[in-house]
């Protein structure tokens, strides 16, 4: 089976970096009923963290945010990548992009059980719709 990458559009949001505070955040992205492609947070100093939400809907993440007063960023684009779960199965995809001299800025993958994987990976702006193409991306 091959894998499947998709171009996919996030933002974040800057928290105190607080017990509880993602928490806070996906539960009331959850009772908005916005479904997330992925999260990812993590800190970034300063008593902060960053807080990534990927999602099909950006407006209902926006919603959400307003309602709640979070300040979000500007909307972000990255890649979603999910397949079946082999040996070397991240390594192929980032060797697309390192034969091409693209840099990754970012990844993160895991095994999704009964196995499938999956990976999100951030590419700057500038080399975005090269890496897509390379990605063979949808």
């Amino acid at each position: 089976m091959a894998d499947r990458v998709r171009k996919v559009n996030y933002c974040y949001a800057k928290v105190s970096a607080r017990a509880g505070q993602g928490a806070a955040v996906l539960d009331e992205v959850q009772q908005a009923g916005v479904n997330l492609l992925a999260f990812s947070g993590f800190p970034i100093g300063g008593g902060k963290a960053q807080l990534d939400l990927v999602a099909e809907d950006m407006a209902a993440v926006r919603r959400v945010a307003r309602k709640q007063g979070w300040r979000l960023s500007k909307t972000k684009r990255a890649f979603l990548i999910q397949g079946e779960d082999r040996v070397g199965a991240c390594h192929r995809q980032l060797q697309k992009l390192a034969d091409q001299k693209i840099n990754v800025t970012a990844a993160d993958a895991l095994a999704a059980g009964k196995g499938r994987y999956a990976m999100i990976l951030w590419v700057k702006p500038k080399d975005y719709a090269r890496a897509a193409r390379i990605l063979k991306a949808k």
